[in-house]
């Protein structure tokens, strides 16, 4: 879920139906805000959208659409949307600039991402306008229990401090990392 904190919209990520909707402060049902067309690659659909970020800045949703292998940016109002990361045609990856099962994403206040790029089990960050991620934490590939690996990261925030949090899922626990 992400919030417009001006306008009180509320948007979610509607993975099996592979839509975004929308819900007013108050409301009831909810709105088609875009996708819903069944999964694909092209611009006009989603393919399993999970996590979402609100750019207040762009007017925009950010979306770590999973099983395309990429993190995508949707103007609000727009018909399609624009690479943000990972692979355009929907290939799975472990390089720089690719992803695999991206889950979560969040900027900082520069408009640096921070993708929690699940099946490669670690943290990319890219710095903000580039394609090329950089590993801050856990090991393309490497499952572990311990500081320096994850085994399934889910979730990824941050605190006023710009310290990392990331949800471990198969490690049931909470990692933090300081700020990078």
């Amino acid at each position: 879920m992400a919030l417009d904190p001006v306008s009180g919209i509320l948007y979610i990520t509607d993975n099996s139906n592979h839509r975004i909707m929308s819900y007013a402060k108050g409301a009831n049902s909810g709105t088609l805000v875009f996708g819903g067309m069944g999964p694909g690659m092209n611009n006009t659909q989603l393919n399993g959208p999970l996590g979402i970020y609100f750019d207040s800045f762009l007017n925009s949703l950010i979306i770590a659409n999973v099983f395309a292998h990429n993190i995508i940016r949707y103007s609000l109002g727009t018909s399609g949307w624009t690479l943000r990361a990972g692979n355009i045609n929907g290939s799975a990856g472990s390089t720089p600039t690719s992803l695999n099962s991206p889950n979560d994403i969040i900027l900082d206040p520069m408009g640096n991402m921070y993708a929690a790029d699940t099946g490669n089990r670690r943290i990319q960050f890219f710095y903000r306008d580039q394609w090329n991620g950089i590993t801050i934490a856990g090991i393309a590939g490497v499952v572990g229990v311990n500081a320096n690996t994850l085994n399934t990261p889910r979730s990824v925030a941050l605190d006023g401090q710009l310290n990392l949090y990331i949800a471990d899922d198969k490690n049931h626990c909470i990692q933090k990392f300081l700020r990078y």
